[in-house]
């Protein structure tokens, strides 16, 4: 994703931006089966995206990479985490 597009989408996104840090806020009984990383899990600071939220589709931006998730668990809990 170029520069241009990427400030033009987090422009466009706004308050979906607020989700970022919902993934490190999450209650240990909305945490995903599996906690512990990869060896290849980023290691960057990352923003979660969700557009629609009654899809399955979170975007995830990871430093110069867009990285799409379908995980419907995953939309509701980020959605709790940010409701709160």
């Amino acid at each position: 994703m170029n520069d241009t597009s990427r400030r033009r989408f987090l422009g466009v996104v706004g308050a979906g931006a607020v989700t970022a840090g919902a993934v490190t806020v999450l209650p240990d009984s909305a945490v995903a089966r599996e906690t512990s990383l990869h060896k290849d899990s980023a290691d960057q600071s990352l923003v979660a995206h969700v557009d629609d939220p009654t899809s399955d589709r979170v975007t995830l931006l990871v430093d110069e990479r867009e990285v799409v998730v379908h995980d419907r668990d995953l939309v509701k809990r980020l959605l709790n985490a940010a409701g709160r």
